[in-house]
């Protein structure tokens, strides 16, 4: 009985520290994105299964929110994390619709996001700033 004890007490910590290690997953939260032709947004960074996607929640354009046709749309797609604030996975681009081999670098309140082509030979990038 004992040994069940101690053997369920573990199995709960371990559970309850894997569920805080995902809610505390540093690209978590809402990002503003850098103007991109004119408009940028603010997307939504949450779990989608073991890693990372990011959903447009509001668009701006010329400073004044609007109601653009991308709110709505996932941007950033299955970021896989591999430590140190590094991900892997998919940027879409509104402006071009087209979908990019991306990575990720979250430092603090700054997040990197690059979308290459070519095998990663050209790639671009912009620097998001967490709003909470």
């Amino acid at each position: 009985m004992k040994n069940t004890l101690i053997l369920a007490t573990c199995g709960l910590a371990t559970s309850l520290w894997a569920a805080g290690a995902a809610v505390a997953d540093p690209a978590h939260g809402t990002w503003k994105t850098e103007v991109d032709d004119g408009a940028y947004a603010h997307v939504s960074m949450a779990p989608c299964g073991s890693n990372v996607c990011g959903t447009i929640v509001k668009t701006f354009k010329g400073g004044a929110e609007y109601n653009s046709p991308n709110k709505g749309k996932q941007i950033v797609r299955g970021m896989k994390p591999s430590g140190g604030g590094a991900y892997a996975g998919k940027v879409w681009r509104p402006s071009n619709d087209k979908i990019y081999v991306g990575k990720m670098q979250v430092n603090g309140k700054k997040l990197t996001l690059k979308g290459c082509v070519a095998g990663g030979l050209l790639c671009a990038s912009q620097k998001w700033t967490k709003i909470n």
